[in-house]
């Protein structure tokens, strides 16, 4: 399940934090970015805890502090934006339709996440792709972002989720149109990672595509990706 995150902050905030916050931060972005280029280079299986915490030069106990498993390390990146996701749709006030509203929380999210994170994004995604334990851990935190969503649309719209399908319906579209723009994002970008704004681009047309993909047809007229 996806673990509740602190979306990291950027140079300038990172700045202001205490000494002691901005050496327990640095350790945390070193197991995550480490723990991907070995799972990368290594293979995930291939790579043990004792591999990464020696080469970090921290403890298994340390380790422990920050994730809580190889699993959670390797798809740090994606959790960052579940997390930021998650935060978003609970700060933003649902004002009309819920797949509009949706896709600009995922807007707003990406764009608080910090430098350098759509680098890191292609590669956890990428890491996945060939890794059936990171599609199984991916399949799980997924769903417990839906399930957040989900809560968050049953409070704005004032109805039961177990009466009514519809707030898990629009979660689950919502999350369709970011897996296929992600997708779409990746091919296009081939082994070197595009913009946040291109990649907002991309979700943003699959969200677009949906009221079409439900009216779909026989008498539709083709659309080109």
């Amino acid at each position: 399940m996806l673990t509740r995150m602190t979306i990291e902050p950027t140079s300038n905030e990172e700045s202001a934090l205490p000494l002691r916050e901005r050496k327990k931060l640095r350790t945390r972005r070193a197991l995550a970015d480490t723990a991907l280029r070995m799972f990368l280079e290594q293979g995930f299986e291939e790579t043990t805890l004792d591999d990464l915490v020696n080469t970090v030069e921290v403890s298994v106990r340390t380790f422990f502090r920050y994730y809580s498993s190889k699993e959670e390390v390797a798809m740090t990146a994606e959790n960052e934006l579940w997390e930021a996701y998650a935060t978003e749709a609970g700060r933003l006030r649902l004002t009309g339709p819920a797949l509009p509203h949706l896709r600009d929380c995922y807007a707003n999210a990406v764009r608080v996440l910090p430098e350098g994170w759509t680098d890191r994004y292609l590669l956890t995604r990428r890491l996945a792709a060939r890794t059936p334990v990171l599609r199984v851990y991916h399949a799980g935190t997924t769903l417990d972002l839906q399930s957040r969503l989900v809560g968050l649309l049953e409070e704005e719209l004032g109805v039961d989720s177990g009466q009514d399908v519809r707030p898990w319906l629009a979660a689950e579209m919502a999350l369709a149109a970011v897996r296929h723009g992600t997708k779409a994002w990746m091919r296009a970008h081939g082994d070197r990672a595009g913009s946040a704004d291109t990649l907002i681009a991309q979700v943003s047309r699959a969200f677009d595509a949906l009221p079409d993909a439900v009216a779909l047809s026989p008498d539709t007229p083709s659309r080109t990706r």
